[in-house]
């Protein structure tokens, strides 16, 4: 009897060790699924004109010690383009601010003026919440060199092609609102940034916008400009359909898609242009030109012409001859292509190749 009260008395503690092992790995499980779930996530929605695409963007606030660079709270790209921060905050009050890394480059408001703190109050479960910058401290739109009658049509226009968004420029003639019946024709050219605006510019602007303006001055009626800004990192990517092995590429396809089948029946649809292809122009220039020429000899029944300036045939030169060959002039075409005296050495031997 004795031995088997001791037995029981084992049994009983093993039982009890057991069920004291089980309650503290629930109650880990369960702490660690909260913590996963408790998290606030900023969203970005946009960026002023003339943001950097190379900044990055941190939250500075009363749970990070104000560190305006804390890259523990950086926003991230995602794969639709957008930016957005996870974390799970110390407080439930928060008062915050964004910047680009130092208190030199903090937000502000549309004029380039202060804006005080944001305030927000978290909930401690899973919370999101959608932001938008109207400005940057110090700086207003006065310093975009972008003309009047430029505008963004969308920072976020969706690309089904690719589940991203892109922001999307447009130019309109300067007459454009005087004649309701006037129909323009419409290019659509490759890196945005670059098009209309020095402040987006990589490397100084295209001046498209005043070109145009300038021989509307001359009596010339004007053309609309699509601009579609490049996706940054994902610029190689986009603009081959084929895959270089030491650059990537391979979302060419995709994005003329995007052109064909999205952006221009949008625009087609909202402001008074002229459809048809022999009114439809593309172009761009290196990377761009790449495209471009793909483009054009691709859908030879929705574009007719192509710029293209300082061309990145080098990227996928065998595959782009192939494609123009395979898919030969089955249409009217009309192509632009030039370069500078002082490009790389295949420049010149590789247009040569393209126009023969």
């Amino acid at each position: 009897m004795k031995f088997s009260n001791k037995k029981q008395i084992r049994k009983n503690a093993a039982t009890w060790q057991y069920c004291h092992k089980f309650i503290w790995s629930f109650i880990f499980i369960t702490t660690s699924f909260s913590s996963i779930y408790a998290q606030l996530t900023l969203r970005l929605k946009s960026l002023p004109i003339g943001t950097p695409t190379s900044d990055k963007i941190y939250v500075a606030g009363n749970f990070n010690n104000w560190n305006p660079s804390d890259t523990s709270k950086m926003f991230k790209s995602q794969k639709d383009g957008s930016l957005s921060l996870t974390f799970t905050p110390s407080v439930s009050a928060l008062e915050f601010k964004l910047t680009r890394g130092s208190w030199a480059t903090v937000e502000g408001s549309a004029q380039g003026g202060f804006m005080p703190n944001r305030k927000l109050n978290y909930s401690g479960g899973s919370q999101v919440e959608d932001l938008t910058i109207a400005g940057w401290e110090g700086q207003s739109n006065q310093n975009s060199t972008a003309a009047v009658n430029v505008k963004i049509i969308s920072t976020q226009f969706d690309m089904p092609q690719l589940g991203r968004q892109r922001r999307i420029w447009l130019y309109l003639p300067p007459d454009y609102a005087k004649d309701s019946t006037q129909r323009y024709p419409v290019f659509y050219l490759h890196d945005g940034q670059n098009l209309f605006d020095k402040a987006t510019s990589f490397s100084g602007e295209w001046r498209v916008d005043e070109s145009l303006n300038q021989l509307a001055t001359s009596g010339d009626i004007g053309s609309i400009v699509v601009g579609i800004d490049n996706g940054g990192s994902s610029r190689l990517n986009e603009y081959s359909p084929w895959r270089n092995a030491r650059y990537g590429g391979g979302e060419g396809a995709l994005y003329a898609r995007f052109l064909v089948e999205t952006l221009k029946p949008y625009i087609d649809a909202n402001f008074r242009t002229k459809k048809d292809r022999e009114h439809t122009a593309i172009g761009g220039s290196s990377m761009g030109g790449l495209i471009s020429m793909y483009a054009l000899m691709e859908y030879q029944s929705v574009f007719s012409k192509a710029l293209i300036f300082s061309p990145a045939f080098w990227f996928a030169l065998d595959s782009s001859l192939q494609h123009v060959v395979q898919k030969g002039k089955q249409q009217p075409l009309k192509v632009y292509i030039t370069a500078g005296t002082k490009e790389s050495a295949d420049m010149i031997p590789d247009i040569n190749k393209m126009e023969k």
